[in-house]
């Protein structure tokens, strides 16, 4: 199942993670067919790090799920917040709602590199590791926020809204906009 984020600034394609999360993707699929996602704003932009949407107030305080209250994190060795990450936001575990964020942090620090291979085992094998240093990313935040699924056309566009400028709060000084989110059954 693929979701195609179509923004005023280009479109972004995703290969969705159900094996992995299966209530985010859920989520995300009935908000994106239900239209809920369509004419709300990037509200939360920080180059390096990621872009946020998904909260119908635009404030980065509001949104709820398809279920009216709050679901449990979804979390997977094999689901990493990786560059192009299509993640939930949230507010401390088990609060995810409808705003969600996608990975923009090209590079990790080399002091994160050397904590991950620190802590090696199962959290951050060898591979993840190696994904980490050769496609960027934010480690610290998996097992955090739960990942649904990644990038796999479109990354001009999330460089480019990426780059926009920003104001207080991150938010872009020129409305980053969702026009609506295409779900692809395949």
């Amino acid at each position: 199942m693929k979701a195609v984020i179509k923004t005023n600034m280009g479109d972004m394609t995703f290969d969705l993670y159900p094996q992995y999360a299966p209530k985010a993707v859920e989520n995300f699929v009935t908000h994106a067919k239900n239209g809920y996602y369509d004419g709300l704003i990037f509200h939360r932009v920080i180059k390096d790090f990621m872009i946020q949407g998904g909260d119908p107030t635009g404030t980065g305080c509001g949104g709820q799920s398809i279920w009216g209250r709050s679901f449990e994190d979804e979390f997977s060795i094999d689901a990493r917040n990786y560059y192009g990450a299509l993640s939930m936001a949230n507010s401390g575990p088990n609060t995810n709602g409808s705003q969600f964020f996608i990975v923009q942090a090209k590079d990790v620090p080399q002091n994160l590199i050397y904590q991950m291979e620190q802590i090696g085992g199962d959290s951050f094998s060898e591979e993840v590791i190696a994904t980490y240093k050769d496609k960027g990313g934010t480690p610290w935040l998996d097992f955090h926020h739960t990942v649904f699924g990644m990038i796999t056309d479109g990354t001009d566009t999330l460089e480019d809204i990426a780059a926009v400028r920003t104001g207080m709060a991150d938010k872009p000084i020129h409305d980053v906009v969702i026009d609506t989110v295409e779900i692809i059954e395949e």
